[in-house]
């Protein structure tokens, strides 16, 4: 029996470790939906197309790749956002679109959810991903299928595949999956960069690894612990690479994010006579909002996308291969600096103190757990969490470049949905869980068990040292009582470090279910972080900030 277009995507989505796909149907793409459900994927409806979206990111980061399904315009272009995220953090994530039939789009009808012509939305996308594809031809559907999956894999960035409703069960003939011609670095360029940046590290006092979120998204985390361990050379991370290496590992010296950061582990890193940046994305925010300093002549960078030794750049050279071929060379064994990085923090002791930002993360602090996986959303509760310790055991995600608002509550569903056994201790400000915070109704609904930590300040509290007024205030809403209104969760509402400590404690024995703890915290409080960047930025403006 010869395969349809639909069967064959949903099949290959299968063979490359898909289980989940996140959307929410439409009229166009009702039969590619009803496909889904007769197949080994389950289909995780979400409230809204940006639930879906961050969901199927935070599913990709964790599994490798991760699939949204949505319909013609109304649906594709609120998952915009979320996919312009996937491509500026490299997030590998398939967006599926219905449109309408090919034979519909005939004498160019105005049929509903049309913007301006029937390609407006491939036009979109062709700007937010690296790959698209319009499967209205039966006849090249497959390949075309088979070359925006290795796209997205090997760039570890998102691709739009449209298929039109009538080429949903449209035949196609079988044909073996077509991969892209394997990645190779030039060997004398490779041999010429390895050597290069091998004689900078050993001429160095003290060099510094600086591990960025690339390592992460092409699963090199391998190769870095063979180069530290055979090396030496101690490990910083940017806050988009955090727990990316092993907090616990005596390598491991924090966090480094220019003023945001601790002022030691600053000093070492800016004073280092060889700074090494693996797959450090110099975004503003890895950057301190560009209170960092770094002096490039003496620096080795390795990215995706170029290799740098000091000023000289190395075409042809794959950071994989680089870093390869560094970890398997024969080094003069350094002993790690005796540096004090954030260890474990042991048990917090609770008062009938009112909650202040501080308090909180130093209670979540002690309060995580290996099984636990912390995802931050934009604001204070990304700044505060850069602080905080991952176990080896845990994990760490967030929007920590593109910063969109409501990345945190959906993601939690993509974590769960790619690994059960993690349990999502989520951190989210009130402004962004106005956002997107109901999906925790999809959480009920599908079982899921994330433990919500909502930072009520009363609006954008991260906005307020820079500019203040009305705009700023959000309405406070009942968060805690969500309980009542979504039902399958608890809500609980703490004003003191008392109540916080108990809340904590129902939410991790609610394994069945959602609960969300709201946080009542004064409306001018910041975290340790916030306060660190706007006093370094008053001083460059010689006032207050």
């Amino acid at each position: 029996m010869a395969e349809t277009i639909g069967g064959y995507l949903i099949r290959r989505l299968g063979e490359e470790g898909v289980g989940h796909v996140f959307g929410v149907p439409g009229d166009y793409c009702l039969t590619f939906f009803s496909l889904l459900e007769k197949s080994p994927l389950q289909v995780v409806n979400t409230c809204d197309e940006q639930g879906a979206g961050f969901a199927a990111d935070a599913y990709a980061r964790i599994k490798g790749l991760g699939v949204v399904a949505i319909t013609y315009c109304v649906g594709g272009l609120k998952a915009a956002n979320t996919i312009a995220q996937a491509y500026a953090e490299r997030s590998p994530v398939i967006l599926i679109s219905g449109a309408p039939g090919a034979r519909e789009q005939a004498r160019n009808p105005l049929l509903h959810h049309r913007v301006r012509d029937f390609d407006t939305q491939l036009k979109v996308f062709r700007e937010l991903t690296v790959a698209t594809a319009v499967l209205d031809d039966a006849t090249t559907a497959a390949s075309e299928i088979d070359r925006v999956i290795a796209l997205a894999r090997r760039h570890s960035r998102p691709v739009y595949i449209e298929l039109p409703r009538d080429m949903t069960l449209a035949e196609i003939a079988p044909a073996p999956v077509r991969s892209l011609p394997a990645e190779t670095s030039d060997p004398e360029a490779l041999a010429y960069a390895t050597a290069e940046a091998a004689d900078k590290i050993a001429a160095s006092k003290h060099p510094v690894i600086l591990a960025g979120e690339e390592l992460h998204r092409f699963r090199l985390q391998d190769r870095l612990m063979a180069l530290v361990e055979n090396s030496g050379i101690p490990v910083a991370a940017s806050i988009m690479g955090k727990s990316g290496f092993p907090e616990s590992h005596p390598a491991y010296m924090g966090v480094y994010e220019g003023a945001m950061g601790r002022e030691d582990l600053r000093d070492y890193v800016e004073s280092s006579d060889c700074l090494i940046l693996l797959g450090a994305m110099m975004t503003d925010v890895n950057l301190g909002i560009y209170t960092a300093h770094i002096d490039r002549r003496s620096a080795i960078y390795a990215g995706k996308d170029r290799v740098a030794i000091g000023l000289h750049a190395y075409d042809g050279v794959r950071m994989e291969d680089f870093i390869t071929a560094l970890s398997e060379r024969h080094w003069a064994q350094r002993a790690f600096p005796p540096f004090t990085h954030p260890l474990h923090p042991g048990p917090f002791v609770a008062r009938d103190r009112k909650m202040t930002v501080d308090a909180l993360f130093r209670q979540i602090n002690a309060f995580l757990e290996k099984d636990m996986i912390v995802i931050a959303d934009t604001g204070d509760a990304l700044l505060g969490a850069s602080d905080l310790f991952i176990s080896d055991g845990a994990h760490f995600l967030a929007s920590a470049y593109y910063t969109s608002l409501g990345f945190a509550v959906p993601a939690s569903l993509g974590v769960k949905a790619a690994a059960p056994k993690l349990r999502p201790l989520v951190l989210v400000g009130d402004g962004a869980f106005q956002m997107t915070g109901l999906e925790i109704s999809t959480a009920a609904r599908f079982g899921m068990n994330p433990i919500v930590i909502l930072l009520d300040n009363d609006g954008y509290g991260t906005e307020r040292p820079m500019l203040d007024g009305g705009f700023n205030d959000i309405k406070r809403w009942n968060y805690a009582g969500l309980e009542q209104v979504i039902g399958g969760g608890l809500g609980i509402r703490v004003e003191t470090e008392r109540e916080m400590a108990a809340a904590l404690a129902r939410a991790r024995a609610n394994e069945a279910g959602w609960s969300l703890i709201q946080v009542i915290l004064d409306r001018d409080d910041k975290s340790p972080a916030l306060r660190r960047l706007t006093a370094k930025l008053a001083e460059r403006v010689g006032g207050k900030c």
